[in-house]
């Protein structure tokens, strides 16, 4: 299946291998859910998710992810986007993420329960995080999510 909107561009003659994943928009007072990822001297912002893995649906992934990246255990909402983006991973291994894009709500909050060490919660005004955001297809889908939020009313803080 091809998604929709397809971000960043395959390398001519390089497979990119399709990953099916699920990332997540959780919001707290006016800010999202997002994660530091520090590798290789280097930084940058990522909305928390990642790869399906096994017979996981994306909701499930969705829930594992969280966890691991960020201690939070989420519930679910409304799969709102789906996109793909091409890009090499930070071991230079080329990938295609594909896959949904998911609000979810938080019902709680263990640091101890993170495993992934070079990932840190933090939490941005959503403006600056389409603007940070590592990947465009998290960029996109967060302006996505505050379009449809206006659009049902939410006012912003």
């Amino acid at each position: 299946m091809t998604p929709r909107l397809q971000f960043g561009e395959a390398e001519p003659g390089v497979d990119h291998k399709r990953r099916p994943t699920a990332f997540g928009v959780v919001e707290r007072d006016g800010l999202i859910a997002c994660v530091r990822v520090t590798r290789g001297g280097g930084g940058y912002f990522d909305l928390p998710g990642g790869a399906v893995d096994g017979a996981e649906t994306e909701a499930e992934a969705l829930v594992r992810e969280f966890v691991e990246e960020t201690g939070m255990t989420v519930v679910p909402g409304e799969r709102f986007a789906e996109a793909g983006q091409c890009f090499r991973r930070s071991d230079g291994t080329p990938v295609d993420n594909v896959g949904g894009f998911w609000t979810a709500t938080c019902r709680d909050h263990d640091p101890a329960a993170k495993v992934e060490d070079d990932h840190e919660l933090v939490w941005l005004d959503p403006h600056r995080a389409v603007a940070e955001l590592r990947h465009d297809a998290h960029a996109w889908a967060v302006a996505r999510w505050l379009r449809d939020r206006a659009k049902r009313g939410h006012t912003e803080r």
